[in-house]
């Protein structure tokens, strides 16, 4: 990431106006790393009667079994009130759970403290979550929902179907280098420094150079598409098979092997296993997600009893993108920025400060939402 200097960049927080605070669960077992436990879960949950009911709920002040909310925006879920609740597990939806940790969530409102509809209104197959955080190279993008314990979430879309970015009205047109929000949002990877500020620049050239790169974090970053790969030579493999349920990790920094237990990847290089992300080894993160041992009785502890192919997968999948986001690390550290736009240009030209309209959500009006009790919310 460039470094900082008093040049008066913009603020992402101006250039992105709209954000909306991380969402809370406020219990841990509408998540899990596989769908399939979720499900078991819910079924769980509705066995049980009364007081183990409630207590396998494990309820907080925003949510008990007789809380009354509504569905989530575009989430066809029960809305009678848990403690009466009967039949099958709302689909599980991939969410980022931590940095570069994609896991699954039962998508239900009662289940979450501080849910966000803003940000469910506007989650679509177009939208890109922008989650600011720290100790990272820049602020993280994700195409899954995001559920990241960090900070602000600017959604690049006002509205779903890639309608209405959430950029500065007239920036794009001010900087006249691309009216698509995409390349607005790599230049962003490529340039924002770790205060959050967004060097901009009229240089042509330079701008379609900080795109390029920044197209191929974003690419890393949401993983969808084409799947990452590191060079033959360079590839991790499993070389010896990996135990049912690992319990230990251990990174062998000569032999480039990761050991789970007796089962070995390689080669991991060095950068993949130092990959941090608020102050964390990503890689620990992940591992520690799928095997620390949860509180006996409780639903989360309803869990894969062997460790499943997918997470192998996911893992050999997770050390690619990590060791290529890191090749990317001093390009982003060493680019500098030239012939600026700076926030006082920006003010001269109308662009900031922003209307207090940029700064709230947009009214999304594509479809009824059912509030408790099967009633139509007003909005």
């Amino acid at each position: 990431m460039p470094s900082v200097t008093p040049d008066d960049a913009p603020p992402l927080a101006d250039l992105m106006p709209w954000s909306v605070a991380p969402p809370r669960l406020g219990r841990g077992w509408p998540l899990a790393p596989d769908p399939a436990s979720l499900r078991d879960r819910w079924a769980a949950l509705l066995a049980a009667e009364g007081p183990a009911r409630e207590t396998l709920f494990e309820p907080t002040r925003s949510r008990t079994l007789h809380t009354a909310v509504g569905q989530l925006p575009g989430r066809p879920t029960g809305t009678e009130r848990l403690a009466r609740a009967s039949g099958p597990c709302p689909e599980p939806v991939r969410v980022l759970a931590a940095p570069f940790d994609e896991q699954w969530l039962i998508p239900d409102h009662r289940l979450i403290d501080a849910a966000r509809p803003e940000l469910w209104r506007v989650a679509d197959e177009h939208q890109v979550f922008v989650v600011e955080t720290a100790d990272t190279p820049s602020p993280l993008a994700t195409s899954a929902f995001p559920l990241v314990r960090a900070g602000r979430v600017r959604p690049l879309y006002r509205r779903p179907g890639a309608a209405e970015p959430n950029l500065a009205p007239g920036l794009l047109d001010h900087l006249g280098h691309s009216p698509d929000p995409l390349d607005f949002l790599a230049w962003t990877l490529t340039a924002v420094r770790p205060d959050l500020t967004v060097p901009l620049t009229r240089d042509p050239g330079l701008w379609s150079r900080g795109v390029e790169l920044g197209h191929r974090v974003l690419w890393l970053l949401r993983r969808n598409g084409d799947r990452p790969k590191l060079p033959g030579g360079r590839r991790p493999y499993v070389r010896a098979p990996l135990p049912t349920l690992p319990l230990t990790l251990h990174y062998d920094r000569e032999e480039e092997t990761l050991h789970l237990d007796e089962g070995r990847i390689s080669p991991v290089p060095p950068e993949a296993w130092d990959f941090e992300a608020g102050g964390v080894r990503v890689l620990e993160q992940w591992f520690a997600a799928r095997t620390t041992p949860p509180e006996p009785g409780t639903l989360s502890a309803i869990r894969p009893a062997t460790w499943p192919q997918t997470w192998t997968s996911e893992l050999l999948e997770l050390v690619t993108v990590l060791a290529l986001l890191a090749e990317l690390r001093p390009r982003q550290e060493e680019f500098e920025v030239t012939d600026p736009v700076t926030a006082s240009d920006l003010r001269a030209a109308g662009v900031l400060p922003v209307p207090d309209a940029a700064r709230r959500p947009a009214s999304v009006l594509d479809h009824q939402e059912e509030g408790p009790e099967g009633q139509f919310a007003l909005l």
